[in-house]
């Protein structure tokens, strides 16, 4: 993959920006005019709003390392997850607003402190503006890779304009069926979309490449939390990822899941994973013919 020149990606951050005046940057399609203060499903305007920024080392091995991911937290999110751990900062909108400079100086301070990546955490609404301050950024010399964290509810369309700026996407697969997807987190025909949106990844950046200490260089890492009563539907997007992207894509099975925000006390998501659940998984990813990735440990005192 040839990485785009600091001034190739700000051009591209500006590209974007033409999206935002009747909004369509992600599938949501709002058409809101966010330059002039009109919101849409992600209740974001043209202003850059961030969570908070950090050294985390709680990602995946080839992204935290030694040093840490350089995390960053965009405030708010399109989607509407019943369950989100991150409730206060994806549905609340908990942060403060910064400027171009600013959020190019995080990124520089993140490298600084020894940070292995740059990790955007929910950018797709916001990308416009993180594209240019990462230009920015690499204008004043920042030469880590870059980290897309995202639902994978995103449009070919956008992501195509990522190709040369993006170095390792990390992208969530939640459901294999419609109807869940839209009842969890309020989205319509997400597993084609979720489904085009990896495939057009993993064209980008191609399977995880790490350096000579394990670091993560370059390509997809798919994240899928195993949420109660099989509501994730392992099984179907195990198959489709051996079948249809590639058999050695490297997969983050995480059975972290609790009950946050909406779910506490549903009576379906309102429980932690069972040992059960959690095994089936486990047995859906080998079965499908996977063998890469990162099986998080089931704390089994706790369920």
């Amino acid at each position: 993959m040839s990485r785009l020149i600091a001034k190739e990606i700000i051009d591209v951050g500006r590209r974007l920006t033409e999206f935002l005046s009747s909004c369509t940057l992600c599938p949501m399609d709002c058409r809101v005019n966010r330059p002039a203060g009109e919101t849409g499903n992600c209740h974001s305007t043209a202003e850059i709003k961030i969570a908070s920024y950090n050294l985390h080392f709680g990602e995946e091995p080839p992204l935290s390392g030694g040093g840490g991911s350089g995390t960053i937290f965009f405030a708010n999110c399109p989607l509407f997850c019943r369950y989100c751990q991150n409730y206060p900062i994806s549905q609340m909108g908990t942060g403060r607003v910064v400027g171009l400079e600013e959020l190019a100086g995080m990124m520089l301070e993140l490298q600084k402190r020894g940070a292995e990546n740059i990790n955007w955490v929910t950018p797709d609404h916001m990308l416009p503006m993180a594209v240019t301050a990462l230009g920015l950024a690499r204008r004043e010399g920042l030469d880590i890779p870059l980290v897309y964290n995202c639902s994978g509810y995103e449009k070919v369309e956008i992501l195509r304009h990522l190709e040369g700026i993006v170095d390792v996407y990390l992208v969530d697969m939640r459901y294999n069926d419609d109807s869940l997807a839209l009842k969890y987190s309020g989205c319509k025909n997400y597993s084609a979309i979720n489904r085009a949106a990896v495939k057009e990844m993993f064209r980008q950046v191609g399977n995880l490449k790490v350096n000579d200490r394990g670091m993560a260089e370059a390509g997809v890492i798919i994240r899928h939390l195993v949420l109660p009563e099989g509501i994730s539907g392992s099984e179907g997007i195990f198959r489709f990822l051996a079948c249809e992207v590639s058999p050695e894509i490297y997969v983050s099975l995480m059975s972290q899941y609790f009950p946050a925000y909406r779910a506490v006390g549903d009576v379906v998501i309102g429980r932690r994973i069972t040992v059960e659940e959690f095994d089936r998984a486990v047995e859906a990813f080998y079965e499908a013919g996977l063998e890469n990735g990162f099986i998080q440990e089931l704390n089994y005192e706790e369920v």
